[in-house]
């Protein structure tokens, strides 16, 4: 995607285009594009967005993101992105002011985003009591900070709550928790995860991290075929799923340039 830079002449001539409008405008662009291909409208849209950044972004946000509830959502990303510490600090207050799950979720979420794992974790952790036990979305995301934090031995019995959900398979968390099974001695378990994910044209991330769980077992050969399938595979991809997919077919590539 292109995104207008700041042009010298223009600052110039023209003082409101400083450094940050065009943060601003690359921000509603990233948006646009994201809400645009989860909607299924690439197709009409994404040419628009690119190509007339800042009006392109509006008229597709109040053409196609109509609702209340979408509008608050861009503006709080929005924020995130062009400040992610005052969005933090934001949620720190709404804590304060009302201890409830859902503001500790939100808090501890901003915190793992922005790399403060630990300060997630105690959030995460407080919050696993009770009903939320089996909450979906905390598990997932201790999951992640586990992983993060390496405490593999406790990424595994959350993940085993998991195990027959429909959104486990073929998941980030899935691909954590066979790692977390690799860490933890159980690597003739965790290549029986890893083979469950590593179907053709599809799970690019889980295939990748497959490679590099072979290359640590001293599988060389069967690391460069999965990565070799990887490359291939992406030559027959539409053009939204190599860009879905960008970061590990590079990565692929790369593996493949080093050995």
């Amino acid at each position: 995607m292109y995104i207008f830079g700041p042009d010298p002449t223009t600052q110039t001539m023209f003082p409101f285009f400083d450094t940050n409008f065009y943060y601003i405008t690359g921000a509603i662009q990233v948006i646009c594009v994201i809400h645009c291909i989860r909607k299924g409208n690439q197709q009409k849209w994404i040419w628009i967005i690119v190509f007339l950044p800042l009006i392109g972004g509006i008229a597709y946000i109040f053409t196609e993101m109509f609702s209340r509830r979408d509008v608050q959502q861009v503006q709080a990303n929005l924020g995130s992105i062009l400040n992610p510490t005052g969005t933090v600090r934001k949620l720190e207050e709404n804590l304060r002011f009302s201890d409830t799950f859902n503001n500790r979720m939100a808090l501890a979420d901003a915190y793992l985003a922005t790399g403060e794992t630990s300060r997630a974790l105690d959030l995460y952790e407080g919050s696993y009591t009770g009903a939320f036990t089996e909450n979906e979305d905390l598990l997932k995301q201790l999951i992640i900070a586990y992983s993060l934090q390496k405490q593999y031995e406790k990424v595994i019995p959350l993940a085993k709550k998991l195990y027959k959900t429909p959104s486990f398979a073929r998941s980030k968390t899935h691909i954590l928790y066979a790692i977390a099974l690799e860490h933890t001695g159980n690597s003739q378990l965790a290549d029986q995860e890893f083979k469950g994910m590593n179907v053709r044209f599809s799970y690019f991330e889980a295939r990748y991290e497959y490679a590099q769980f072979l290359q640590r077992a001293g599988r060389a050969q069967e690391a460069r075929d999965v990565l070799k399938a990887l490359i291939d595979e992406a030559g027959h991809l539409s053009p939204r799923e190599r860009s879905l997919n960008r970061q590990w077919i590079g990565q692929a590539k790369e593996e493949l340039r080093r050995a």
